[in-house]
């Protein structure tokens, strides 16, 4: 909790810095690696403006630049790159690689992204909410769709930390029809072990977790999040269109927002969104 109030308060100065036209200093002479497995507009964006805001200098290593794990194994990766580089952003698939990179490289590494987690979106996301509620604890904080996706998961573990009232509002699962006649149910709650591993931190900040199916859980919610409901790289997985079908009563619309009961009720979105689309 410490790591993430001083991330946030640094974080305030440095956008009203930003705001104030002074020009920063901080990764003056640095070299920054920018490996992108994934296609990105606000995390590319957003590390490439940091860096040069501060001085120093971003390079860019595309999927076609860099492939972790098959030209050449992630320890002679991190290896080579802590060489010519003082920091490193990955955002790919894998969170095995990311966690490799800080193993077997001597400089500071930041996920950008993971199919399992999105630490830095959250980050930004709870800088948000405290300019809005001037705090984080006991804030109901209301995550509606996919319960089991990166960005789920990144909130449960943030709010666990930060003492915040979390709620995961999804259905429990959907099933479909596979190629060879099976039935396949696929969960859409966060996997149990971390469920259980983000309970055992609110026991000691004071946060809540909850996980349900209810709809009525987002009555009294200071915010409201969701999340695309089929992930990149998901797009041509069999059973979509019956996730979407499960996952509808879920959507962020008026008659959800009204039901809070809070007429400041905060909506969030990580994006992208796909407006219109059903």
């Amino acid at each position: 909790p410490e790591e993430i109030a001083y991330l946030l308060e640094l974080s305030a100065a440095l956008k009203l810095k930003k705001k104030m036209g002074i020009k920063g200093d901080l990764l003056e002479g640095k070299n920054i690696a920018l490996i992108f497995e994934k296609p990105s507009t606000r995390t590319r964006c957003s590390f490439t403006v940091a860096c040069v805001d501060e001085g120093g200098h971003p390079e860019y290593l595309g999927k076609n630049d860099i492939q972790l794990g098959k030209k050449e194994s992630v320890a002679d990766t991190a290896r080579v790159l802590e060489r010519m580089f003082d920091g490193i952003e990955f955002r790919g698939f894998s969170h095995d690689h990311v966690e490799g990179l800080a193993k077997y490289a001597s400089v500071p590494i930041w996920n950008g992204l993971t199919d399992f987690d999105h630490p830095t979106q959250v980050l930004a996301d709870f800088l948000t909410i405290q300019e809005y509620l001037g705090g984080l604890g006991g804030v109901r904080f209301v995550y509606t769709g996919d319960g089991r996706n990166n960005m789920a998961n990144a909130l449960m573990i943030g709010a666990a930390k930060m003492g915040m009232d979390f709620v995961i509002l999804a259905p429990k699962s959907y099933s479909y029809t596979d190629e060879n006649g099976k039935n396949v149910a696929v969960s859409l709650f966060p996997e149990e072990e971390l469920t259980a591993y983000c309970r055992k931190i609110a026991e000691e900040t004071g946060a809540s977790i909850t996980i349900t199916d209810d709809i009525a859980a987002v009555e009294e919610a200071d915010v409201i999040y969701t999340d695309v409901w089929v992930s990149m790289g998901e797009e041509n997985n069999p059973g979509m269109k019956e996730r979407v079908a499960a996952l509808k009563p879920y959507q962020v619309n008026m008659e959800m927002l009204e039901r809070t009961g809070n007429p400041d009720v905060l909506f969030m979105h990580c994006l992208p969104a796909f407006h219109g689309a059903g």
